[in-house]
């Protein structure tokens, strides 16, 4: 195997035993030129691929053809904690284990770290292959500052669960980045347009294949053009951080007034409080004069 240390080449004799360990490897998120050399020759020399969906791995290794030869595991959420031991297991009989996802960087809003986590407490090997991550290439290609920024996962299923995530993160000041379907973007840009009407925001799609799209402007602009020209594909969204005037004191009484459609007063004083740390006697008071009201 070839490693770059202070600029000089080193070549290390194949040894299996030496090689044991866990190795987290990137694979491309759409263009297969992006997988790196040193990637492709740990996939080929690996006894054991660990793979969210093996299907998808045999049909990536096909077209790297990398051979097929090799052990196959599915490593996922509901197979995490019965294959954990099974990998360790392997490692310490000698194995060369890589870990994949079905594309991009693994353990980033994929399973994995538990395992990493154990592989380490018992000192096993641990090393990771960078390559192809769709949050970092999103971000290069939003034209939004890049110089703080935060990674909120996919953004959830459910109304409340999706406006209840954007309003624990309005006051955050940093770029956010999420994980979103091309079904689903229009509910949730409608959430976001209510919580942070005045964020400019950048929807990518298709990175790094040939419909490679990136879409940005305030969130009406956005979503004005995807509603004339709708998208399909994978999507990551880019959130820009508030603009000064939006870090002051919010609104306590419109907080309310959207907490109170969907929660009990306490649950929504409870809420509001614990999201801007506010006051909680002066909330409650604002929280019973709306509940009266209607």
């Amino acid at each position: 195997m070839l490693f770059y240390l202070k600029q000089k080449t080193f070549f290390v004799k194949s040894n299996k035993m030496s090689n044991a360990g866990l190795y987290i490897v990137a694979t491309p998120i759409g263009n297969l030129g992006d997988l790196s050399p040193r990637a492709k020759e740990v996939l080929t020399d690996a006894d054991v691929i660990a793979a969210e969906d093996t299907r998808v791995a045999k049909k990536l290794f096909s077209l790297l053809g990398i051979p097929l030869h090799k052990t196959f595991i599915t490593y996922e959420d509901h197979s995490e904690q019965e294959r954990f031991q099974e990998i360790i297991d392997l490692i310490n009989d000698g194995k060369m284990v890589a870990l994949i996802s079905d594309a991009g960087s693994p353990l980033i809003s994929d399973p994995g770290f538990k395992l990493v986590r154990e592989c380490r407490r018992q000192g096993i090997k641990v090393t990771t292959l960078p390559g192809a991550c769709a949050v970092i290439s999103a971000l290069q290609l939003s034209g939004l500052p890049t110089n703080r920024f935060m990674f909120a996962g996919f953004v959830p299923n459910k109304d409340k669960a999706r406006c209840d995530l954007f309003t624990e993160l309005k006051n955050i000041n940093t770029t956010l980045v999420l994980y979103e379907t091309a079904l689903r973007l229009e509910k949730t840009l409608a959430a976001l347009a209510q919580v942070m009407p005045q964020r400019e925001i950048a929807v990518v799609r298709e990175i790094s294949k040939m419909y490679e799209e990136c879409i940005s402007g305030s969130i009406a602009e956005v979503r004005e053009r995807l509603l004339q020209n709708p998208i399909k594909g994978e999507i990551v969204l880019v959130i820009a951080p508030p603009a000064d005037e939006e870090q002051t004191t919010p609104d306590i009484e419109e907080l309310l007034r959207e907490e109170l459609k969907h929660s009990t007063v306490k649950e929504a004083v409870r809420h509001i409080c614990d999201t801007y740390k506010l006051k909680r006697n002066d909330v409650y008071e604002k929280a019973l004069e709306l509940k009266n009201k209607q």
